[in-house]
């Protein structure tokens, strides 16, 4: 496939490490020990993770929404052992962190030592933002994945698990593109524990349903030069509860991704934050690998 060939040769010159093991597990049959690897190098000590992981920002200390998307890889390569250290050290640092409030993990930009490094200007941090469900629903689904069923964090993750169903169930409205796709984590996370019966799946479902047709930006023309909701951000694989109802346009998605590619095999960043003129360029280097790795695995999931 051509375009799999282009963008091969874009993540080989430009990619991070651990951006490169990540190709190679999921589209070369590389090991998933090296990505396991390369993750591991941006976990601190207390178990979190930092260092630009997520390359909208480049804090050095551990933050929920770098560890969340440390969580992502995780379940990216399919690392079930609850035991292996990285994860261990996860669910202390889930229980432990100081920006865990007893309910809420704290966002991106509610965390004060992101303004000590570059950063994009909506990881900025803000004394008045509240703590929503971004990153908490997806953090507490993991949780309760990995917990050991007779521990303090596993009981603290049905605590959350509660919480954030009332909160899905009894709201008007849910305006965060961000928010929906962590609660649709969640649900993932809770098809995974089987025997767990705390919440109804199917009114979640329901719900989640709901609020992704409102969010999806149906004009796709936006696609292409805006940072658009688009059903990727919800859907990665046929078999999700979601995709029926959203079957047409995530097929379309299929089409848009390999219709989009640029010359050098990368597809459009479609933000910026140019207050930092010397390390916005790194991180767009980053987040095109990013993107290169997340396309072509919704072109393999629907194809």
């Amino acid at each position: 496939m051509d375009i799999l060939k282009k963008s091969k040769a874009f993540v080989y010159r430009n990619a991070r490490p651990l951006d490169i093991a990540r190709w190679n597990y999921l589209f070369e049959n590389g090991d998933k020990q090296e990505v396991i690897k390369y993750l591991m190098a941006y976990q601190n000590p207390d178990g979190g993770f930092a260092h630009a992981l997520e390359p909208d920002c480049w804090n050095r200390q551990s933050t929920p929404v770098q560890t969340w998307v440390a969580t992502r890889i995780v379940e990216e390569i399919g690392l079930e052992d609850k035991k292996h250290p990285m994860i261990v050290k996860i669910l202390n640092y889930l229980e432990t962190t100081p920006d865990f409030n007893g309910n809420f993990w704290s966002g991106l930009n509610t965390v004060p030592s992101n303004n000590e490094y570059p950063h994009a200007p909506w990881w900025s941090f803000n004394v008045q933002e509240e703590s929503g469900y971004n990153p908490t629903a997806s953090l507490t689904g993991f949780m309760l994945k990995y917990a050991e069923r007779t521990s303090s964090a596993y009981t603290l993750g049905i605590r959350l698990l509660r919480e954030a169903y009332d909160y899905l169930i009894s709201s008007a409205s849910l305006e965060s593109m961000h928010e929906v796709s962590c609660f649709v984590e969640l649900y993932d996370y809770l098809k995974d524990v089987d025997e767990l019966k705390v919440v109804d799946l199917n009114i979640f479902k329901d719900t989640l349903q709901q609020a992704i047709g409102k969010l999806l930006t149906y004009d796709t023309s936006l696609w292409n030069i805006t940072y658009s909701c688009k059903p990727s951000l919800f859907i990665h694989r046929k078999e999700s509860d979601f995709y029926y109802e959203m079957k047409e346009l995530c097929d379309f998605e299929c089409k848009f991704i390999q219709q989009t590619q640029n010359e050098d095999g990368t597809w459009s960043v479609t933000w910026n934050w140019n207050e930092y003129p010397e390390e916005w360029p790194i991180s767009k280097n980053w987040w095109k690998t990013d993107i290169i790795i997340k396309n072509l695995k919704y072109i393999k999931a629907f194809q």
